[in-house]
């Protein structure tokens, strides 16, 4: 099997083609650090060629959710080096998926403080998770240019911390509807500045960004999630094709570890100019490995590395519920079905306690 023969990106020598996916699973404390039981969440599943980690939180505007963890402090940042030294004590592989949910949040859980966006654009026809329970999404303050040039360095700083960590890289979270996808999309960029208008411009953040981590931290190290064809959060544009290939044309330019794209997870029956085939249309346009996520299970896994445009795939809920997930696809044997009840918030039920083989 592709999946389970060992791979190589950039300069991380990986077990096999198995990723785990990035995963909000607010199991950290109000302080944003992470317990002995996330120890223990991501060592148990050490087996995989790479883990990219929960969405962690760059600075505390990023936060949008409770209990969701951060790399801004120096408590963080010792909590999370028991993570990467427990994961590489055992032969794996981790990298810092980083975070700012931009107007994916709610005052309730910031202190009081709105939420920030591109523009002052509220996500329509959803409701937001918060500590008080769900509520309907406030509209968001927007960034003025010399703070968005903040939340840049800040992005650098977070790529810093990550490696200070110990993990092998960071992976910049554009995807999903969160800040830097907020820059890309129409619906939620109606900016007048550098960062907002043509195609170019509302590229930019996510291109400055990520130049930022890799002067940071080094080439290889920096890789992007994106969801070219996923419209949840209000991301909608009128173009996403072109807009994503002029995007992964930049990419290319840069010495970047890997693109990690979504597959389209919601029905786009209304929104026709959204490809389907995202690893077929935008996977070919990129010149790093590519990783691809949605949905797959051990054989359309298998069957998409076979066509030889994705080097390796990632897993979410397979892994949240099964710890030992190659060594199930190996023996091709019966999986544990997610508690979907326990996926956010609360203790080691749901998280730590899934049996492995």
């Amino acid at each position: 099997m592709k999946l389970l023969q060992k791979t190589k990106i950039g300069n991380l020598e990986l077990q096999n083609a198995i990723a785990m996916a990035p995963m909000t699973r607010s199991r950290a404390d109000l302080n944003g650090i992470v317990s002995e039981l996330t120890v223990l969440y991501y060592t148990q599943r050490s087996s995989a060629g790479l883990i990219i980690s929960e969405a962690i939180n760059i600075s505390e505007q990023a936060l949008g959710s409770p209990f969701t963890p951060g790399i801004f402090t120096k408590e963080q940042i010792d909590a999370w080096k028991k993570v990467t030294s427990s994961v590489h004590e055992k032969g794996g592989k981790i990298i810092a998926q980083l975070w700012h949910t931009g107007r994916v949040g709610h005052s309730v859980d910031k202190g009081g403080v709105l939420p920030v966006a591109p523009s002052a654009i509220a996500i329509q026809g959803q409701q937001h998770f918060t500590s008080q329970g769900p509520k309907e999404y406030e509209t968001p303050r927007a960034l003025e240019t010399t703070e968005v040039k903040q939340i840049i360095q800040d992005y650098k700083q977070a790529a810093i911390n990550a490696m200070e960590a110990g993990f092998d890289g960071v992976e910049l979270h554009a995807a999903f509807g969160y800040l830097p996808n907020q820059f890309l999309a129409e619906s939620a960029n109606q900016r007048m500045d550098e960062y907002g208008g043509s195609i170019e411009n509302r590229s930019r953040f996510v291109l400055e960004v990520l130049q930022a981590m890799v002067d940071g931290i080094g080439d290889n190290k920096v890789a992007i999630k994106l969801s070219p064809s996923i419209p949840f959060n209000s991301m909608i544009d009128s173009n996403p094709t072109d807009l994503y290939a002029y995007l992964l044309q930049e990419l290319n330019k840069m010495p970047l570890l890997y693109v990690h794209l979504m597959n389209a997870m919601f029905p786009t029956d209304n929104l026709p100019q959204y490809p389907r085939d995202v690893i077929g249309v935008f996977g070919k346009l990129t010149q790093h490995p590519l990783m691809a996520n949605g949905g797959y299970t051990r054989e359309s896994g298998e069957q998409e590395l076979e066509k030889g445009i994705a080097k390796m795939i990632s897993y979410g809920t397979l892994y949240l519920s099964n710890p030992d997930l190659p060594e199930r696809f190996e023996l091709n044997t019966d999986l544990n079905q997610p508690d979907r009840a326990t996926m956010y918030g609360g203790g080691e039920k749901g998280y730590t306690d899934y049996p492995t083989l």
